[in-house]
């Protein structure tokens, strides 16, 4: 099957908080039933996570700060794998930093979410980006 029939969308989020991982799962159901998520706690494990898959996420949303391996240096080893770099990256994190902003978009990252404080806004957030991002495709 081409992947331009699949109407499901397969998202990974990559992020030590269960609860925020939880939150931003429940959201994305809220705004689409068929979509999958796939979930990791920290780079390492996404990138092992990945190794395994067949069928790779159409996003990635990753978190900066996180034990093991962070974001930007899961985001490095994301862009220098054949397999894996072309599957667009948004960055989902606490930070409001200016620079972790123009470092993530400069490694490679399409966009840059600061996690909103409440499911309403992040319902928003999540909706444009995917408004956007199936655009791209």
């Amino acid at each position: 099957m081409s992947h331009s029939t699949r109407t499901n969308i397969t998202l990974l989020i990559i992020d030590d908080d269960e609860d925020d991982r939880e939150m931003f799962i429940e959201v994305v159901t809220e705004i689409n039933k068929g979509v999958t998520c796939l979930k990791a706690a920290n780079g390492y494990e996404a990138l092992q996570l990945l190794s395994k898959e067949e069928i790779l996420p159409d996003f990635i949303f990753l978190d900066l700060n996180m034990p093991r391996m962070n974001g930007k240096q899961c985001l490095l080893h994301l862009k220098n794998n054949d397999r894996l770099k072309a599957i667009p990256v948004i960055i989902y994190t606490t930070s409001k930093n200016a620079e972790d902003k123009e470092e993530a978009k400069r490694l490679g990252a399409i966009d840059f979410i600061t996690k909103p404080s409440s499911m309403v806004a992040l319902k928003q957030e999540l909706e444009n980006i995917f408004s956007k991002a199936l655009h791209l495709r």
